[in-house]
């Protein structure tokens, strides 16, 4: 196989694996935003006076945190996913692109062999 090939298919490769850990990222966030709706239902379900009563560091407080911290989370997971696919796309493109421009070379090398 030649070189050029081999390295055709590597970006091919790449492009694949940012894709796939693109589109895995997203699919955790349904499921992340299923624990969150649920975290946040349990904690605010309970009046204003037990939430406010709650000693420090105890199991309410540590869920007040986790609540605090999941958007920041959320959103990391979204914008990483889209720019692992869009990294993706583009190396795919970036490889076509290439082949696009040694088509002629390769044709005219072809076309010397031939006469």
């Amino acid at each position: 196989m030649k070189p050029i090939m081999l390295v055709m298919m590597l970006v091919m490769l790449i492009s694949l694996v940012f894709l796939v850990q693109g589109v895995f990222m997203h699919a955790q966030v349904s499921k992340q935003e299923a624990e969150f709706h649920e975290l946040n239902s349990e904690y605010w379900i309970l009046s204003k006076a037990e939430r406010e009563a709650a000693p420090t560091g105890s199991e309410l407080n540590r869920q007040l945190v986790e609540i605090q911290n999941f958007p920041s989370e959320l959103i990391r997971l979204k914008l990483i996913g889209v720019g692992k696919i869009l990294t993706g796309i583009y190396v795919l493109l970036f490889g076509i692109l290439i082949a696009l421009i040694m088509m002629p070379g390769r044709l005219a090398q072809f076309i010397k062999t031939k006469k």
